[in-house]
């Protein structure tokens, strides 16, 4: 997802230097790792996918549908959704795929989206938090969050919060969160959570995906005994439509460096590793890359941190949840 890029100040020529080597390096590392492969079935089970209708979204639905699990692609665009819709069936064979409208970025669309769910559908036994934003020009949710922050953490978090007594009654079932490695380089900013103050593309951003991680951490607290699991993963380098707000040098350097990084399909497996892996069934609120588990930064493992990011996100959404 760009991740490496959005770490450094990529128009300096060290910087271009630096990413060259870290993607060729992540290129011999996948290139000599046993890729990861699964039989198991979903058959009478519903997976719910969050930005479904292009790139690792639409790689996971596709699938899950094979696998036999009735999709539910919530997206914000709903002629984009259509075009994937059809994608999507034609691809896996399965006509038990639905899309639903979600903007993350309003707290209304939200509500709407959970409300119609809740109504509509039986269970939910995987959700997946996949939407996101990345380094794009300051703006704001419709709610006056940053754009960033508000779509990545307080769009999902909201929409879990929304859906988990469904999601419980489902169990045993599974959030999966669409992280990445940019969160090691962040830090919780919780008197600015929306960079008001001093605002950097690249800095909010690893800010949202660090949130990322700490949520599923809480999130796993919380629900022990629910048989409700948690996961957060870095899909990898991935060559999807987040590129579209990098300058123009930085969109340059990752053309260069594409060979060396991952495709749609390639950066869904962790997604969908998280998603069905049986030896998963025991564990919850870890952090995954590459189809394994790997580790975080110290400051993603701070639970003080996250608790305080917690409240301070029930507040600001208006919500109590114990």
């Amino acid at each position: 997802m760009g991740a490496i890029l959005d770490a450094f100040p990529a128009e300096t020529s060290s910087a271009c230097l630096l990413l060259f080597s870290v993607s060729l390096s992540l290129f011999f590392l996948n290139l000599f790792r046993r890729p990861w492969s699964s039989s198991v079935r979903l058959d009478g089970k519903t997976v719910l996918i969050t930005g479904a209708n292009t790139g690792i979204g639409k790689e996971t639905a596709i699938d899950l549908a094979k696998r036999g699990a009735r999709i539910i692609m919530a997206c914000r665009d709903m002629e984009k959704a259509d075009t994937a819709l059809r994608e999507v069936i034609d691809a896996s064979g399965n006509q038990d795929v639905v899309t639903r409208k979600l903007d993350l970025s309003d707290t209304k669309s939200i509500r709407q989206f959970a409300e119609d769910i809740n109504k509509e559908e039986k269970q939910v036994n995987i959700l997946i938090n996949n939407a996101g934003v990345m380094v794009c020009p300051y703006g704001k949710t419709a709610d006056g969050f940053e754009m960033q922050i508000g779509v990545n953490h307080m769009g999902h978090f909201l929409l879990t919060y929304l859906l988990l007594d469904l999601i419980k009654r489902s169990a045993p079932a599974r959030i999966v969160n669409v992280s990445s490695v940019a969160h090691q380089w962040g830090s919780i900013n919780l008197e600015d959570i929306n960079s008001e103050k001093d605002y950097e593309k690249k800095r909010a951003y690893s800010q949202s995906k660090l949130a990322n991680v700490l949520f599923t951490r809480s999130l796993a607290k919380k629900l022990q005994g629910s048989r409700v699991n948690t996961y957060v993963l870095h899909p990898g380098v991935v060559q999807t439509d987040l590129w579209r707000h990098l300058s123009k040098p930085q969109q340059a350097v990752m053309w260069l460096v594409s060979p060396f990084t991952k495709t749609s399909v390639q950066g869904a497996q962790t997604t969908i590793f998280c998603a069905v892996a049986p030896e998963l069934e025991s564990e919850s609120g870890a952090y995954y890359s590459d189809c394994a588990p790997a580790s975080c930064s110290s400051t993603a493992m701070d639970d003080d941190l996250a608790q305080r990011l917690w409240e301070l996100s029930c507040q600001m959404l208006h919500i109590t949840w114990n």
